[in-house]
């Protein structure tokens, strides 16, 4: 079983033997927070694509606004699970605890700082490139566990690496993060190798040694006996911050999808309200007649938030009302999947919606084809400098990389996990234009 009091500290990465003087009354949770919305990877988030296409006239998420709304709910999640911890446990009210809060919406703010550009088809185009492009041919120049990890290419396991791994220039530790905060990012906490059975994993092999030495000082339970691959039990608050997306990410597409016309007002109408029974609804359409909302959209706006939530409220009771089992590792699924009916159903029906409408779309499907073919592009040439480094082209396209990935190692490796963290990197513009670039379509103008 674990415990409360080991897996909330505020231990760093890399300065675990280090005393820092502080200058001011931030907790080191509220650091951990500031840190993230200070550094490069977060703001470049605002030009990665979360499902529909970069803004044009009509503003829609891109992966910043969809993080920050994410942090946002993981926040009142966090509170309001701690708040109901502490009343069960008034031994606990003096810990660390009451910052469950904070640390949900840090882990928020970075659960997708590593997705690769053009969302779920920039991490396809990764894992392909490998198992059927041209990078079929590097199978047998790797290890296993290597092809493992890249023909898995997971954004989670990328997000622990980006804010871990040391490259060339940073600190020990990475962004030097609390041990409670990168743990509760890791969704999947196994190894690569079990990614088949389990779909997704949750760390690379060169960050594994990272992740269990945080899991083993925070008492997290391991699942896998000793010589098997690593595979743990997740960190309750990961719980938290995956309820936090799956609120954000569906609410929000459906609501996205009324702005850009692909659902209609009814349609939408009728999916938000089927998340209540008929006196919540008629306590909606009270309140938007009293509030004077007729304008559409923002009757729409008052429906969403009626939604979150109710969806916060459903999952801080899921969480409440299985901590033991959440605590000893035998809780399965999702909060969301655990929720009273009417709201479950309702979120199904949400869900089956995006896929039939939304993820069909064509600007979504434009979005898709255009970046796999660019991310397939930049793979293919980027590998094949990494491969061959000593050739003329070779060096001209390594000398675009930049000096905190070891492109330069003698390790293929090394300069191939160096590729992918550059590519992977790159926001979606940045991306398209290398891509014009390197095929000869578009040239610097003096």
């Amino acid at each position: 079983m674990m415990n409360w009091q080991q897996l909330i500290t505020n231990k760093r990465l890399g300065q675990e033997d280090r005393h820092t003087e502080r200058h001011d009354d931030r907790t080191e949770f509220k650091r951990d927070y500031d840190r993230l919305i200070f550094s490069a990877p977060f703001r470049r988030l605002q030009n990665k694509t979360q499902v529909f296409p970069l803004p044009g006239s009509i503003f829609v998420h891109n992966r910043l606004t969809h993080s920050l709304e994410v942090a946002s709910v993981g926040m009142s999640l966090g509170n309001d699970v701690a708040t109901r911890l502490c009343e069960r446990h008034p031994e606990l009210s003096s810990t660390l605890l009451p910052e469950i809060g904070q640390i949900v919406a840090t882990a928020c703010l970075a659960h997708d700082m590593g997705n690769p550009p053009f969302g779920h088809s920039g991490e396809k185009a990764i894992q392909t490139f490998f198992t059927e492009g041209k990078g079929r041919i590097l199978h047998d120049m790797v290890s296993s566990r290597f092809w493992d990890d890249i023909t898995h290419f997971e954004g989670n396991a990328n997000a622990f690496r980006l804010l871990t791994h040391r490259f060339k220039g940073r600190r020990p530790g990475g962004f030097v993060m609390t041990y409670s905060t990168l743990a509760s990012i890791v969704k999947y906490p196994f190894a690569s190798s079990l990614a088949g059975s389990k779909g997704k994993f949750g760390f690379f092999t060169s960050e594994q040694p990272t992740y269990e030495k945080i899991a083993d000082e925070m008492g997290i339970i391991r699942l896998s006996a000793d010589g098997e691959p690593a595979c743990y039990a997740r960190h309750p608050l990961v719980y938290l911050v995956e309820a936090a997306d799956d609120i954000c990410y569906e609410i929000m597409d459906i609501e996205d999808s009324h702005k850009l016309k692909i659902l209609s007002f009814d349609e939408t109408a009728d999916l938000l309200l089927g998340f209540f029974d008929s006196i919540g609804q008629q306590n909606i359409h009270n309140r938007i007649a009293t509030e004077q909302l007729t304008d559409d959209n923002e009757q729409i706006v008052y429906m969403r938030a009626c939604v979150i939530s109710k969806l916060e409220q459903e999952c801080v009771r899921v969480f409440i009302e299985n901590e033991e089992k959440i605590l000893s590792g035998e809780f399965q699924g999702s909060l969301i999947e655990h929720i009273s009916d009417i709201p479950r159903k309702a979120y199904e029906r949400c869900a089956k919606m995006s896929k039939q409408k939304i993820y069909c779309s064509k600007p979504v499907l434009d979005v898709e084809l255009a970046g796999y073919k660019i991310m397939e592009t930049l793979m293919e040439q980027m590998t094949e400098a990494a491969v061959h480094p000593d050739r003329y082209y070779s060096k001209q396209l390594i000398s675009r990389v930049s000096s905190q990935y070891d492109i330069h190692s003698d390790n293929l490796e090394t300069r191939l996990m160096a590729v992918i963290d550059y590519i992977s990197g790159m926001t979606d513009v940045y991306a398209l234009d290398i891509y014009q670039k390197i095929n000869g379509i578009s040239l610097p103008i003096v």
